[in-house]
């Protein structure tokens, strides 16, 4: 697929479900569903990247995945510590990518916290691209939060507008995203940027996310070149 054939989202979010299931039709560990699924990611942003999107959100663990079991949440926290590798800091640097964690990052273990604040500081300067990691993060969270904040500013009611709100959400700077995809065979956004996705472009696939290859992506942003946007006129 050649990227100057088909219209492009410049900001493409990704809903990446399916791992345990994934895993368990297999008769594997969930654990394996969830490393298989982390490695995806990497390659997946890769592809997206080469075909043009500027903005990469992935939605890696939400608010509501703390209700899990403490050993599964153990491990998927120490999973994304080590995708925090200098390796990996060093590849986003070298591509001129700037990395952004968005969530509750307090509700995370102090070593992860201290990770991403090194890689959001070491690739800030990135200019050909922007990786969105959505951990910790759930849409009405956020929206609770930009909330707390316009009062705790003392804003006006009658001065409070959609850019005020914009201007205090977890995602302040960047564009809505254009499309959002979501693996697994569910058909619902799950909380996942609640407030930017209000005209997104929706996307569903049965495929599980570890299943989700270069095929599966072109096949998504076809069916996105061909979709148009009036906003209501």
């Amino acid at each position: 697929m050649k990227k100057e054939d088909k219209k492009i989202p410049y900001h493409l979010g990704i809903i990446i479900d399916g791992n345990r299931r994934w895993a368990k039709k297999r008769g594997l560990p969930t654990f394996e569903g969830h490393r298989r699924g982390a490695a995806n990611i990497d390659k997946i942003g890769e592809k997206a990247r080469k075909r043009g999107v500027k903005i990469l959100t992935f939605f890696t663990f939400s608010t509501e995945n703390w209700n899990r079991s403490k050993i599964e949440i153990s491990y998927l926290m120490k999973l994304i510590e080590r995708s925090f590798s200098k390796k990996y800091i060093n590849d986003l640097i070298k591509k001129e990518i700037k990395l952004r964690v968005i969530g509750q990052k307090k509700r995370l273990p102090r070593p992860l916290q201290e990770k991403i604040k090194t890689a959001e500081k070491l690739t800030k300067k990135g200019k050909e691209g922007v990786l969105i990691l959505a951990i910790s993060y759930g849409g009405r969270p956020e929206i609770i939060q930009a909330i707390q904040k316009i009062v705790k500013k003392r804003i006006p009611p009658n001065k409070i507008n959609r850019e005020v709100i914009d201007e205090n959400l977890w995602t302040r700077g960047l564009p809505y995203p254009d499309f959002i995809i979501r693996t697994g065979g569910e058909k619902r956004l799950s909380n996942f940027l609640t407030w930017q996705t209000a005209y997104s472009e929706l996307y569903f696939t049965d495929k599980y996310w570890p299943d989700f290859d270069e095929e599966d992506l072109d096949q998504a942003l076809l069916n996105y070149s061909h979709r148009q946007k009036n906003f209501g006129k």
